[in-house]
């Protein structure tokens, strides 16, 4: 009986492999790319744009009757953060209360073809973190919620400011219903390390497809080798910088002794 069973399973498991590729072949596929895979930053690095783009791929190339939507995202190198609040006390700034995010991504940006509140729903929207509400940050020091939620928000708004999160509704463009494009500013103060440009395929509050690109932002030039000095010889960089302040000091003091 065992011989018997153990013969039946593998074929079982061969009768449901064309069923199940079948099914794989209805659903679409998507063909990202980006414009460049590597991002260099150097002293005059002000800035950059990141195109975006691919192709839908329909089963037997028929499009739907309703056009699905397109939601990009591009999510840099995630660590923790501890974020502090000022307060004033007698005519003095001291920090006061403090809320730390043990997952908070360096750079995010979402750029969609219409806002993701009337694509998805909340739970969806959740589970693949798209838009800035409903980033997994994983907060933790703080037992209230409300005061969590304050912190988050602050959190948000401060890299709002800074221009390492972005959330753009409409900016994602469809042509004949196959061909997408977006652009995301990359800014000059992004973080450096290994970046994810993920692509969603969205219709009907479904997510049919998801694919993604790999990116990497690096310095290069001087920058990279003063980076990569710091790393290696953490002690030897350490005593450079001390001498250097200290030969700069003494030559300012110099300057303003001799112009007296």
């Amino acid at each position: 009986m065992m011989r018997k069973a153990a013969f039946l399973l593998p074929m079982l498991a061969m009768a449901a492999l064309p069923a199940a590729l079948h099914a794989q072949a209805q659903e679409p596929q998507l063909v990202p790319d980006v414009s460049t895979n590597a991002i260099d930053i150097q002293y005059s690095f002000s800035g950059e744009d990141l195109l975006l783009f691919g192709a839908i791929l329909y089963p037997g190339g028929r499009l739907p009757d309703s056009q699905a939507d397109i939601v990009v995202v591009l999510k840099g190198p995630s660590g923790p953060v501890t974020l502090r609040e000022k307060q004033r006390i007698a005519g003095v700034w001291i920090n006061a209360e403090s809320a730390r995010f043990r997952s908070v991504p360096g750079y995010y940006a979402i750029a969609s073809s219409r806002p993701i509140d009337r694509l998805v729903d909340e739970r969806t929207a959740a589970i693949y973190e798209l838009g800035l509400k409903n980033l997994q940050l994983s907060p933790g020091g703080t037992s209230d919620a409300k005061e969590s939620a304050r912190f988050e928000r602050g959190l948000i708004q401060l890299n709002e400011s800074h221009q390492l999160f972005d959330e753009q509704p409409d900016a994602v463009e469809i042509r004949e219903g196959v061909l997408y494009r977006a652009r995301i500013a990359i800014p000059a103060r992004v973080p450096v390390g290994h970046y994810t440009a993920e692509t969603f395929l969205v219709s009907k509050g479904r997510v049919l497809a998801v694919a993604s690109r790999d990116i990497v932002i690096r310095k290069s030039g001087f920058e990279r080798f003063v980076a990569d000095s710091a790393q290696r010889y953490g002690f030897l960089y350490g005593l450079v910088a001390i001498l250097v302040s200290l030969a700069f000091g003494y030559a300012g003091a110099f300057l303003f002794q001799k112009r007296g």
